[in-house]
């Protein structure tokens, strides 16, 4: 399995997405340029210009042909992914972090940062079809969290919204009333901050990724913990195989120790666990720095990282990995 190493971010990454059909990559990282590739050979297709801050976060319509990014630079921007020209732009007075599109792509839900004072904030935003027609105010805002909230997802059918950040706690939101419905024991849930979630293909669980250098699977309606992934390392990232029943955990020492350690080994690694057994069944190495991002692609055949080295590596698995028996 050799890697494909793209090449075209200048400062470290910060999220990866597919498309629903899997034949396009986004990127996001700090260097303020989203950016799309081909996602059989790597190749870079375009790039989307327009942001003045670190890229957070991006999210691809059903369709592919809207993309929406959350930025530093407070702002959250809609695109035409075909033309990649500004479709939108919703501000805020904070940093914006997270972005998802719901299912049918007329809603999003955007999760702004603590700042000056503010706290954080989940803003649900109607998407309109028709970009002349878009609107900026937000149909609900919902505040409560401490810290800042490092990712929010539509749950089932739209009717809840499923954050998850610093605090260590998970909520889950009524999307009408923006009432708090469940809220993850803290017991069982994570020590430290939360800093990826990212949901089943069938949309009936997800999974949690913690500085606490665990990753948990949880029911998405009952919010009850399933299995339990602990590693070694500060979790940065968590992905599932749409295809098998494997977890993928990236993440790396913390940014202030990664400097006392040899650089050239290239040693961190997205590590596999069996889903249901909670058993690593394996790793692949190959970034100078922590994993920050991690996405499958929905065929379930390839998967891409990438790292704060500024690389995105795609990896097209071999037919032994489809072998794999524990």
């Amino acid at each position: 399995m050799r890697p494909i190493l793209m090449k075209g971010h200048e400062r470290p990454l910060t999220f990866l997405k597919y498309n629903r059909d899997g034949d396009l990559l986004f990127s996001c990282a700090k260097d303020h340029t989203p950016t799309v590739w081909f996602a059989d050979n790597g190749e870079r297709l375009g790039t989307y210009r327009g942001h003045n801050g670190a890229v957070w976060c991006c999210d691809v319509s059903r369709d592919s042909s809207r993309l929406i990014t959350g930025s530093a630079d407070q702002t959250a921007m809609l695109w035409d992914v075909q033309t990649g020209t500004q479709l939108h732009t919703f501000t805020f007075d904070s940093p914006a972090r997270s972005v998802d599109f719901s299912v049918g792509d007329k809603l999003a839900v955007i999760t702004t940062d603590p700042f000056m004072g503010l706290t954080s904030a989940i803003h649900i935003k109607n998407i309109s079809k028709d970009p002349s027609e878009q609107m900026s105010e937000s149909v609900l805002v919902l505040k409560g969290p401490q810290g800042r909230i490092n990712r929010a997802v539509w749950g089932p059918l739209n009717k809840t919204i499923i954050s998850a950040g610093e605090d260590a706690v998970i909520r889950i939101w009524d999307a009408e009333t923006g009432k708090v419905l469940k809220e993850s024991d803290k017991e069982i849930g994570h020590k430290k901050g939360i800093t990826s979630l990212q949901k089943s293909v069938d949309g009936s669980h997800f999974i949690t990724g913690s500085l606490d250098k665990s990753a948990k699977l949880w029911d998405i309606r009952s919010l009850t913990l399933i299995k339990n992934y602990t590693t070694e390392r500060p979790v940065n990232a968590v992905t599932m195989s749409p295809l098998l029943n494997h977890v993928v955990l990236g993440g790396g020492q913390d940014a202030s120790a990664v400097t006392t350690t040899d650089h050239r080994a290239g040693k961190f690694e997205a590590k596999f666990y069996d889903k249901i057994l909670t058993e690593e069944i394996g790793g692949v190495k190959g970034h100078f720095g922590p994993i920050n991002a991690l996405a499958f692609n929905p065929d379930g055949k390839s998967f891409a990282s990438g790292g704060e080295d500024g690389y995105v590596r795609l990896h097209h698995f071999d037919q032994d990995y489809f072998n794999i028996r524990i």
